[in-house]
């Protein structure tokens, strides 16, 4: 029961990586730009395949696989600059906080760049947004793994998350 808000968090992340993948591609071949649209399509089988994965270096090696076509594609085509957003939750849902905090720093500083290099001028929603996009995921997915650890130390402690809560609201 605990987990629930991270599962449903990660089918809304997936659910976007779809749709920010499915703009880009369509952006690109409106423009008759085939093979960026084409290796959108093969960067969206790899991420497919990463919910499969169970083995935490396999799924590291996915994740510098996804990451490397990510930035090949952000750097030669505007519209892939977006899909660093659920990338970055990824990031925090799979890496130690610690390294998460390195992975996502390093991840906004890229979008914001290749953003800004693509719009060939800095602007404030350029600068802004990434950072806040970063920040907003950040805090998301703390809290709800937050949510996942008190919810199974109260099953630990013999009573359910809701009732503890529940009593240190009365207190």
């Amino acid at each position: 029961m605990s987990d629930i808000p991270l599962r449903l968090l990660r089918w809304v992340v997936h659910v976007t990586t779809c749709l920010l993948l499915v703009i880009a591609v369509v952006a690109v071949l409106g423009e008759g730009r085939v093979a960026e649209a084409l290796c959108g399509l093969v960067l969206g089988l790899a991420y497919a395949v990463g919910p499969a994965l169970k083995q935490p270096w396999l799924r590291g090696a996915w994740l510098v696989l996804v990451t490397d076509g990510w930035m090949a594609l952000a750097s030669v085509a505007p519209p892939f600059v977006w899909l660093a957003l659920p990338l970055l939750f990824v990031y925090l849902d799979l890496m130690p906080v610690w390294l998460a905090m390195f992975g996502v720093t390093v991840l906004t500083l890229a979008a914001t760049l290749m953003a800004v290099w693509h719009a060939g001028e800095v602007s404030m929603p350029l600068l802004v947004g990434p950072s806040a996009a970063a920040a907003a995921t950040t805090l998301l997915v703390l809290a709800c793994k937050s949510l996942r650890t008190t919810g199974k130390a109260g099953e630990r402690a013999g009573h359910p998350a809701d009732e503890r809560a529940g009593r240190v609201a009365d207190a």
